[in-house]
């Protein structure tokens, strides 16, 4: 395994235990999703394996080495894209990308060759030029992406890479995280965007209160929910979905959060549930409705409960179960 974490704990001040216990592995040609909600220590995890914060306890390994003793080679064999945004100002992105690649070790040659190849793929050709300052969230965003990924290590981490992103650019990413893979590194992925990194990651942790409360493939924390559906709709006002939820509910019961309803449904009830729902809303009780498989999302919420999911959209706590 390239990377090892074995029941790493990190206890902040007040007894803040930001990490509880965490063991995960990742090896090369990996890319592994870390998913939890806001404060269940996905960040404070990666900054442990970087070396720029020490564990309370547990171990980590980077290739059989430990960050913590020997920072200046968990540098070389580690990028990171942190949370935070970088400072950008005075620079532009075609600059930022090849001076990080010269520092990590690649050739004149090489950094410009590679930061075209990158600017080219997430579509940045129209800001190369323009200073930090002028360019908008997402498109600093994805130059420091592009930093992260321009010469990598053998491991490589990205935390929140898509914050910004508008959605075309946010599947060209996910294309080059993957070819990461393919190429031979160890990717960590944290992101709140599971329906679409699904597509790209083998593995999951779900993280929550900084313990881990399931791992394993996307297949596999689906377990018996992999063939499940879910019916959602929006109901013309709020009065009218909870009556609409008590037409639903059978074996298990609708999930209702304001004008919203969802409910779990048999592939076999799909036929008859659209011909219902479309009468509905031919009748004008129904605004809009659609029938969708149980998302990674919908598990994640079923293990960490709606109240500490770290999202509002609720509807989802009741399907996976």
């Amino acid at each position: 395994m390239l990377l090892e974490i074995d029941n790493l704990t990190k206890v902040y001040r007040r007894g803040v235990r930001a990490n509880d216990g965490i063991s995960v592995q990742v090896d090369a040609g990996q890319v592994l999703g870390l998913l939890g909600h806001n404060g269940a220590g996905k960040s404070t995890l990666l900054n442990q394996v970087v070396g720029s914060v020490k564990p309370t306890a547990g171990t980590i390994r980077i290739d059989g080495h430990d960050p913590v003793a020997d920072p200046d080679l968990t540098r070389r064999l580690c990028s990171l894209q942190p949370q935070a945004q970088l400072p950008f100002q005075g620079i532009t992105p075609r600059q930022a990308i090849e001076i990080m690649a010269r520092i990590r070790g690649a050739s004149r040659r090489r950094a410009r060759q590679r930061t075209g190849e990158l600017l080219a793929a997430l579509d940045l050709e129209p800001w190369v030029d323009q200073v930090g300052q002028r360019l908008s969230g997402g498109v600093q965003r994805l130059t420091a992406f592009c930093m992260a990924a321009a010469e990598p290590g053998r491991l490589v981490m990205f935390d929140e890479p898509t914050n910004d992103v508008d959605p075309v650019r946010r599947r060209l990413l996910w294309a080059q995280v993957r070819a990461l893979g393919e190429a031979g590194c160890a990717v960590v992925l944290v992101t709140h965007n599971v329906v679409e990194a699904e597509r790209v990651v083998q593995r999951l942790v779900l993280l929550d209160q900084g313990r881990v409360v399931a791992q394993g493939t996307p297949s596999e924390l689906r377990g018996d929910s992999v063939d499940r559906l879910r019916l959602e709709l929006v109901a013309v006002d709020e009065a009218t979905a909870r009556r609409l939820a008590g037409e639903l509910t059978g074996a298990e019961p609708a999930v209702v959060a304001g004008r919203r309803v969802a409910v779990p449904i048999e592939p076999s009830a799909v036929a008859t549930i659209l011909t219902w729902a479309q009468q509905e809303r031919e009748a004008g009780r129904v605004d809009e409705f659609a029938v969708t498989p149980v998302s990674l999302e919908d598990v994640y919420i079923r293990l960490v409960g709606a109240e500490n999911s770290g999202t509002e959209e609720v509807d989802h706590a009741a399907l996976a179960a």
